[in-house]
């Protein structure tokens, strides 16, 4: 009688077990109206909102990409109250000893019977004498084949999580991401905050904007693991390359440089922590800590490149700093790692710890790289920087500095063929310099292009010699097409039918659709 009151209880805890485990399906939950504004409607369930996209599942499970100014007002703050939802709900759940679950499956049906067989022989065995293993054993044993059995545990950090941080500053960077990695699309150039100014120890290199785009992004790893012996960021290791991708798309350096010194010490640094390398690519060495005033919400202001968050002053809940650990973080109270960034050294990362891969080179890999457009130059003694401003046509900048009293200027520019000039002036005159370096490129992912579905379409694109448009859209008011400069080559006030574009140049163009509500930009690429 006892053995059979067992059994139910077994066989009741397993479909307990079971319930608790089951995960609804999209068809089981209630469709909700979405009201857009062009007076149409959407029954489908919210699925995420990327890149100012929402994205809709229907009752046949079809996935439907909704720009998020189309919705309602409405619908608008009803997105916006799911996404903080979820954001809080995704934020990153790392196992502290592995980045990935195993398949626990034959182990937990290999615990669950040595469990029952554990309660069960002592009923057995009871009428014979024998010694008894005890029933709470067993119990545990069991208890635990139930809790390793419901193990869809997300042991890895959201993507969603690590766009947050990066989304305060889209649209001059852009963000994707697989099944093991995030990646980060920028040209290296803060939009934040001006540059090089403050550097009294200057290597003679200026920012030029590189192409951390495609196969050379940025990668963080979605699955990260923490590394056996945590490795040091110092005159040993990580002397090349980034170590880390701050929010604005701009790489971060070990803050010691491949000579073995302190560069923000060593009077290197602007007044944001950065300076340009030998490639001319701007990169920071010591932790952003001013982009904790350019959003509004306790955001990472980093990622480092072993897949674990970089924050400001404040933890993630908005309390102060809490103590931090040698390797300069901490763990949450979810078990989740982070670093922090401080004004003093070591900055933001003492030790890496998460695993990663150092080449011979001493750098991280995988590692996006920097194309450099002339010879590097060797320090200038007694410099100071004291002005950096972009020229009016904006592919160029104006770097002032002074030296013995007297004032420099370092004038340079680049062509759309990828032709760059250098011009420096002193009292005495000008020196001219031109170098063929690589195209100019464009965050091409970046340009706050919505997928606009049935009712804008552009054909041919990619094309060339006319563009037609066809739409369903009733109060266009102004079409323009913008180049990469920004300068409008087309316009037109109400709707065309086609675009001319035989006399323009091959390339990325952006065009940008105003109607009484929306304003809607696409991309088109001329070739």
């Amino acid at each position: 009688m006892q053995v059979r009151l067992f059994l139910i209880a077994v066989l009741s805890a397993l479909m307990l077990n079971s319930t608790l485990a089951h995960n609804p399906t999209a068809d089981e939950t209630s469709l909700k109206r979405w009201q857009l504004r062009d007076h149409t409607h959407i029954r489908a369930s919210f699925l995420a909102l990327k890149n100012d996209t929402v994205l809709l599942e229907g009752s046949s499970g079809k996935v439907k990409n909704v720009p998020f100014t189309l919705l309602s007002e409405k619908d608008q703050q009803y997105v916006q109250s799911r996404v903080a939802a979820v954001s809080q709900l995704n934020q990153p759940v790392i196992q502290p000893v592995s980045g990935r679950t195993e398949d626990s499956g034959p182990w937990v049906l290999l615990t669950f019977w040595i469990a029952t067989g554990a309660i069960l022989l002592p009923f057995i065995l009871r009428k014979r004498g024998k010694w008894m293993i005890s029933p709470v054993l067993g119990s545990l044993l069991l208890l635990l084949s139930f809790k390793n059995g419901a193990a869809e545990r997300l042991l890895g950090t959201d993507p969603l999580f690590i766009e947050s941080a990066f989304a305060p500053f889209k649209p001059h960077i852009a963000t994707r991401w697989d099944s093991n990695w995030f990646y980060v699309e920028s040209n290296g150039i803060p939009t934040t905050h001006n540059m090089m100014v403050g550097i009294t120890k200057w290597q003679q290199q200026v920012p030029t904007p590189q192409c951390y785009t495609g196969n050379n992004a940025w990668q963080i790893p979605l699955n990260p693991v923490l590394a056996d012996v945590p490795v040091p960021v110092n005159q040993q290791h990580f002397l090349r390359g980034a170590v880390a991708i701050a929010a604005n798309g701009v790489p971060i350096f070990n803050p010691y440089t491949n000579t073995g010194v302190d560069a923000f010490l060593d009077g290197q640094l602007d007044q944001w922590g950065g300076h340009s390398g030998r490639a001319d690519d701007y990169h920071y060495h010591t932790a952003p800590l001013h982009l904790d005033a350019q959003t509004p919400d306790i955001l990472p202001i980093a990622f480092a490149l072993d897949g674990f968050a970089i924050y400001g002053s404040l933890e993630p809940d908005g309390v102060p700093m809490l103590p931090l650990d040698v390797n300069h973080g901490h763990f949450d109270a979810a078990g989740v790692y982070h670093y922090h960034g401080t004004p003093g050294a070591p900055y933001m990362i003492g030790n890496m710890v998460g695993k990663v891969t150092e080449d011979a080179t001493l750098q991280i890999i995988p590692q996006a790289s920097a194309q450099p457009v002339r010879p590097s130059l060797t320090p200038l003694n007694g410099a100071t920087i004291t002005g950096f401003q972009a020229n009016p046509a904006g592919n160029g900048y104006d770097l002032v500095y002074t030296r013995n009293g007297q004032t420099y200027h370092v004038e340079y520019s680049w062509t759309t063929g990828g032709v760059y000039t250098f011009n420096f002036v002193s009292p005495a005159g000008t020196t001219t310099s031109t170098y063929n370096g690589h195209l100019p490129c464009v965050v091409t992912s970046a340009t706050n292009e919505l997928p606009v579905g049935d009712y804008l379409t552009i054909f041919p694109n990619p094309g060339n010699g006319r563009i037609s448009l066809k739409t369903s859209l009733t109060d266009i008011r102004e079409m323009i097409l913008f180049n990469m400069a920004g300068q409008p080559v087309f316009s037109n006030r109400g709707y065309p039918d086609d675009i001319q574009t035989e006399q323009l140049p091959k390339g990325i163009y952006l065009l940008k659709i105003k109607t009484e509500k929306l304003e809607i930009t696409r991309k088109i690429i001329l070739q």
